[in-house]
């Protein structure tokens, strides 16, 4: 189905192998059994996980903020679990895998039926560049309605932590928030605009008492990890546009129109993005048509 032999192998693992995620043994009702297509989860504890989940639908500020968010996480080696949905999910998957990070995707079907089908790519993505696709349905079940929400446990349970960083009042993804305190970890969220209903559900969470997150730094204190916030400022992308300029600026090169030769981008393109990338504050005009990162 993927093109290659090597995406063609589904392996089975149930609770009694040594493969299975320890992670999940200890949920409520951990999968009896578990399919997966590309790396093994029997290493996952070596790795920082962080679920990153929300609507599809979503806003330019949703999109925004979850390929920010995913992109710093996943360049510091922090593992990005979600559930390949469209909207919040695959925006994390395709931030994390752009900024050269893992993925892990939990499918609520079949691997033999990727879901959904417009996001095969990034599912093809996700194993080519060291992630996993699984699920705990055999080839061939179909994505029933219930077992979206089946499947944010696994979501949950794969995860240190859940982060929700858009959704609407009554979000799918919120399952996956609840599913987290269910399981003694931490949930975080991105506060929005409060006249906008898709940001509802993770403004009602951090009324909750979700752990507001309004920067990269806000998920490394919930994991207790260390990590000098100007350096993760330095590689924060929000798209591919913004990732090619950051790389080509912490290369050492600052002159604007050697940026926009060696980018290989438009014009048009190349402007755009730094007008955003300066209002974003990711970089700055030093002068004479040069730019640093701040």
């Amino acid at each position: 189905m993927y093109g290659q032999e090597t995406f063609m192998k589904v392996h089975k693992i149930t609770a009694r192998d040594n493969d299975y995620p320890d992670t999940l043994r200890n949920i409520a009702t951990p999968p009896k059994q578990l399919f997966y297509l590309g790396a093994s989860l029997s290493n996952l504890d070596q790795r920082p996980t962080v679920a990153i989940v929300g609507s599809r639908k979503v806003s330019h500020y949703g999109q925004q903020v979850t390929a920010e968010l995913a992109s710093a996480l996943a360049s510091r080696q922090i593992t990005i679990v979600s559930g390949l949905a469209l909207g919040v999910d695959g925006i994390a998957h395709q931030a994390a895998l752009e900024a050269g990070g893992k993925a892990i995707a939990v499918l609520p079907c079949g691997l033999d039926k990727i879901y959904p089908a417009t996001n095969y790519q990034l599912a093809k993505r996700i194993l080519e560049q060291g992630g996993t696709l699984i699920t705990e349905y055999p080839a061939g079940t179909e994505p029933f309605k219930q077992n979206f929400i089946a499947r944010n446990r696994i979501v949950a349970g794969l995860a240190q932590a859940t982060l929700i960083t858009e959704a609407a009042e009554k979000s799918g993804s919120l399952h996956t928030a609840n599913f987290a305190l269910e399981q003694g970890k931490e949930v975080l969220a991105v506060p929005g605009n409060i006249t906008s209903y898709l940001s509802a559900g993770t403004n009602n969470l951090i009324k909750s008492g979700a752990t507001p997150v309004t920067g990269p730094g806000d998920v490394f204190a919930a994991l207790n990890l260390s990590v000098k916030l100007e350096t993760v400022h330095e590689i924060v992308a929000a798209n591919y546009e913004e990732q090619i300029i950051l790389k080509l600026l912490t290369s050492g090169v600052s002159d604007g129109t050697e940026l926009l030769d060696l980018s290989k981008l438009g014009t048009a393109v190349f402007n755009q993005t730094l007008t955003m990338m300066e209002i974003t504050g990711k970089i700055k005009a030093a002068g004479n048509d040069s730019w640093l990162i701040t």
